[in-house]
């Protein structure tokens, strides 16, 4: 039995090893901006399989010890379902309706193949534990969409009838006589199995959690020599509960992978517990009566009812799809007035009319269709796109209409249990002078003869905190100067603190910002770290037209009242569901409407290419990579394709003081702090010459010849690492007015 033990252990760091190991190189891949190539996980479960499995085989074929070869039999079987499932992963983890799918099917098949004498009955204590481990997901987590769902249903279904199979009587009549040896022997030899079983089940992320969840449940099985509805009904938190996308590092923070790992703690705990008054009371549960289990049963069920309604988060909340038709509009022949006033307002005019006739005259036949089969959608203009309520049926019809130039997802965050609390700076005062990233810009040198004044920046970002001193006095007020698709609010507020220390950097006073006296608006596009087509582009055309809360875009937006500059420290990669090309005919539209776009380069590198994210890419946005104090490009900062133009420029992006939250401060780092700087600069740039307010291309141009060389050696060219340089708004004013 020694090897036995052995051999479990054995399997079971294999099991935790491949899973993790794969999960965390995931994710440093993906904040490196790269994807695990598909090809990956195959070959992680073909390795897994053959490291679990042939110790498992041999324990299986060689000992006489009925107990061990009954233990290598299952745990050979495991294994297979480990390499089985693992590989299954090469399905990319945004389709995940298509993995559950998968695992339907080849777990419901297996559990046929492998039945060799069904579990006695319908165990409903199995029920009872399987809704008791269920509970904390019930609490935390969030179902998808229908099609989610029911795939969830399917796969655990199928997961609990594999894990029956597999222990079945004949198992457990390995471990007879003596309840003692069946549970705590049999137990350990299950929880191998189930730590097998579950780690090869799930996407990348939910695989974690079952890995957790499953394990413990072998007591509570061998108790009752009956696994099927037990380990399908907890199997089910898991798959159905938590988007596997989503457990990811970069909502690591008080978001979903948080509540995931709370959710897949009290489970454990809660599987332990089952396993020990399962095991102590087995005599009992046997000479229990159905009725009184059947009773027992509806009462848990009845309150794990009552969790999900009343302190969970009822309701369906899948992924969305957000379609690019074909036919984009022609930005040709519309006004190209610079200044200021009346001659600006009629260009922005133009522009927003022309976007929305296109797409009201060429979305028509589409929302019709829509409209027909009652599917959900909202139209959009800036960029000719709809974004529709449906999954990968819906998708499928989509991309086979002429209109349809293609079908994105368009990710859409599950809701939180409770709502993440404003993040506060470590700085409690505002800095006694201009800090050193103001002044490498130039800014304090053209405050004599203009700080901003009567320009309008727009910040798309996390939020602002509207009442911290710093901004307050700049916004700019009125029904149409903030904008939430997020949450609704109806006055700037912030809880993640990224926007309100970026526009900080563009506009804020107490000397912290570029343009202290720009007015500004704000879209939240971001209120969590992973966003969406939609979203994003929500918040540009708020920019463009501006419109009071409950406004529809197409038909309330005012032109006249849309910002000047625009800062972008956000990037939409594959993840969120945007493709390179994306927001180009948005960056273009609001170029063609004299509005400066600024964008962050990512924070990618140094690996050259790394700016491959839009809107960075997009040939109208003014991309910003980041240095340091010693005027050096930081490592994090991306870097362009050769020949590709970006970045345009640089600026300061590393220890940045700014504001936060709760009239705090805080030093931040990223490509996110270098671009408001560059937003502030041209704030700065268009007040004491309002002659430029819209000449793009002028504007642009100025800033490139007026930039700052930067220091050091370039690590994949001089303009692929800092383009022009670093911008300096009093040479820039100077060239103006040369």
């Amino acid at each position: 039995m020694v090897a036995a033990v052995a051999v479990g252990i054995w399997a079971v760091f294999v099991a935790v090893l491949s899973q993790f190991g794969g999960w965390i190189t995931s994710q440093l891949l993906l904040a490196l901006g790269l994807e695990l190539p598909g090809i990956t996980w195959p070959i992680i479960g073909a390795v897994a399989m053959l490291l679990a499995g042939a110790p498992a085989l041999a324990l299986a074929l060689i000992p006489r010890y009925q107990p061990a070869r009954e233990a290598g039999r299952v745990w050979s079987i495991g294994a297979v379902a480990l390499g089985l499932g693992t590989g299954l992963r090469a399905i990319p983890g945004t389709e995940n309706e298509w993995y559950l799918f998968a695992l339907a099917v080849w777990a419901g098949l297996a559990a046929v193949l492998l039945r060799r004498r069904s579990p006695t009955g319908f165990s409903l204590w199995g029920v009872v534990a399987g809704l008791l481990v269920l509970a904390p997901f019930l609490w935390v987590g969030a179902l998808g969409g229908w099609l989610d769902t029911l795939l969830a249903i399917a796969a655990a279904v199928a997961l609990g009838a594999l894990v029956a199979s597999i222990l079945d009587d004949k198992f457990w009549d390995a471990f007879e006589p003596g309840k003692a040896k069946r549970i705590m022997l049999g137990g350990l030899v299950a929880g191998v199995t189930l730590a097998l079983v579950g780690a090869g089940a799930g996407g990348d992320g939910a695989q974690l959690l079952l890995l957790v969840v499953l394990p413990p449940l072998g007591f509570a099985a061998a108790a009752l020599r009956n696994a099927g509805p037990l380990i399908g009904i907890a199997a089910f938190g898991p798959l159905a509960f938590f988007d596997p996308v989503e457990i990811n590092i970069f909502l690591i923070e008080g978001d979903v992978p948080f509540f995931a790992i709370v959710a897949g703690a009290v489970a454990w705990i809660g599987a332990l517990v089952a396993g020990l008054f399962y095991g102590l009371g087995s005599n009992l549960l046997a000479r229990t009566r159905q009725p009184v289990a059947a009773v027992a049963a509806t009462v848990v069920a009845l309150g794990a009812g009552a969790l999900y309604a009343f302190a969970g988060q009822p309701g369906l909340y899948g992924d969305q799809l957000f379609v690019v038709l074909k036919e984009q509009a022609s930005l040709e022949g519309l006004p190209t007035t610079t200044g200021l006033g009346s001659g600006r307002d009629a260009r922005v005019a133009a522009v927003y009319q022309r976007l929305v006739e296109h797409a009201e005259r060429t979305q028509a036949p589409l929302r019709a269709e829509l409209e027909r089969f009652r599917l959900g959608y909202q139209p959009y203009y800036l960029i000719n796109a709809i974004r529709v309520a449906g999954g990968p049926e819906v998708r499928a019809w989509l991309e086979l209409r002429d209109d349809v130039d293609r079908v994105l997802l368009d990710q859409r965050l599950r809701p939180l249990p409770r709502t993440r609390p404003a993040t506060a700076g470590a700085v409690k005062e505002p800095p006694d002078r201009p800090q050193w990233n103001i002044e490498m810009v130039g800014a304090p040198e053209v405050w004599q003869r203009g700080q901003g004044k009567g320009i309008v920046v727009g910040t798309s970002d996390s939020g602002v905190d509207g009442q911290h001193p710093a901004l307050a006095p700049g916004y700019r007020g009125g029904d149409d100067s903030w904008y939430d698709p997020w949450d609704g609010t109806t006055f700037p507020v912030d809880s993640q603190g990224h926007g309100t220390h970026t526009l900080g950097t563009a506009v804020g006073g107490q000397l912290i910002g570029v343009a202290p006296e720009a007015q500004w608006i704000g879209c939240v596009n971001l209120d969590r770290n992973m966003g969406s087509p939609s979203y994003y582009l929500d918040c540009m055309q708020f920019m463009l037209a501006p419109f009071a809360k409950g406004g529809n875009p197409f038909k309330d937006g005012r032109p006249a009242r849309a910002a000047h500059v625009l800062t972008n420290s956000w990037g939409c990669p594959a993840l969120e569901g945007c493709d390179i090309e994306l927001t180009r005919p948005a960056t273009d539209a609001l170029a063609a409407a004299g509005i400066a776009f600024v964008a962050a380069a990512g924070n990618e590198g140094p690996r050259c290419g790394s700016i491959d994210d839009p809107p960075a890419v997009d040939p109208s946005a003014f991309t910003v990579a980041a240095v340091n104090e010693q005027g050096a490009i930081t490592d994090f900062s991306s870097r362009g394709q050769p020949a590709s133009g970006k970045p345009d420029v640089a600026a300061p992006g590393a220890q940045v003081l700014s504001a936060m939250p709760h009239n705090t401060y805080d030093r931040l780092d990223g490509t996110s702090m270098a671009t408001p700087h560059v937003a502030g600069v041209i704030a700065l740039l268009w007040s004491v010459h309002p002659e430029l307010v819209g000449d793009i291309e002028g504007t642009y141009s100025l800033l490139r010849g007026s930039a700052t060389p930067v220091e050091g050696s370039p690590t994949c060219g001089d303009l692929e690492d800092g383009g022009a340089g670093i911008v300096n708004a009093a040479r820039a004013v100077q060239q103006a007015g040369a």
